[in-house]
């Protein structure tokens, strides 16, 4: 089973998301879209509503923390009640673009962390230049999920994993410089990656460059398996089941 769980095919990334969607899913089985604002999470929810096999994450993002305000929560709380949401995401900590506002981020990832643990949801979390902070406060918070676009070192890999997370894997690891994260997936079990195309970012090879798309996620696959030594068909067995079990599908 091909699952892209993290992608923003949004009006605000594309000319007709519906397009992308439907092309897409004649070639993969689901595709999770990921908000990191409210009106881009109000925009995956009534996507998800359209289509059987899309799903919605909802969050505020790092880079995204001024649209977060006193009736986020209540606003959120209400779209959990009543849509098909399976994870707050995209939430997290940037300290790479956004460092002068560290404080007002660790407040408002820690907002979404809570509404995760309310709602026994698991969480799609954004980190760069921040592993520590991120690290520690998911391990306090006791939430489970995927580290979006994992970048960091194999130690901190195996410390994620330990605390019950698997790593979101995308079109970086196709790139040639992309020599970490190759060292990552070859030490890693399979079973914890999740395969992410981020779309409309990070296109795999041969497409690096162009906007990317939920369908690209096969190129993402392929490359797991190449660096592995396995078989596509053992790799997509290992990551989905893994996927699967953490979303509830």
């Amino acid at each position: 089973m091909l699952i892209d769980t993290h992608c923003h095919v949004l009006s605000s990334e594309y000319d007709n998301p519906d397009e992308i969607i439907k092309d897409s899913l004649n070639e993969i089985d689901k595709i999770i879209i990921n908000g990191f604002d409210i009106e881009s999470s109000k925009e995956a929810v009534a996507l998800s509503k359209k289509y059987k096999n899309v799903y919605a994450a909802i969050g505020i993002g790092p880079e995204d923390i001024d649209s977060y305000s006193d009736n986020t929560i209540e606003l959120f709380q209400d779209l959990i009640d009543n849509n098909k949401i399976i994870a707050i995401g995209e939430i997290g900590l940037d300290y790479y673009w956004t460092k002068e506002t560290k404080e007002k981020q660790i407040e408002v990832f820690k907002s979404m962390l809570n509404l995760a643990k309310k709602n026994n949801l698991p969480v799609i979390v954004h980190s760069r230049e921040a592993a520590n902070d991120t690290y520690n406060l998911l391990k306090e918070y006791n939430v489970t999920g995927i580290l979006h676009c994992f970048s960091g070192s194999l130690e901190m890999a195996k410390r994620y994993v330990d605390i019950g997370f698997l790593l979101g894997i995308g079109g970086v690891v196709t790139f040639k410089n992309a020599r970490k994260l190759v060292e990552v997936v070859e030490n890693i079990d399979s079973s914890f990656f999740a395969l992410e195309t981020d779309s409309p970012y990070l296109s795999p090879e041969p497409f690096r460059g162009k906007k990317n798309v939920p369908k690209n996620i096969n190129l993402v696959a392929k490359k797991i398996s190449e660096i592995k030594g396995i078989s596509f068909e053992e790799t997509l067995d290992k990551i989905s089941k893994s996927v699967c079990a953490k979303f509830d599908f």
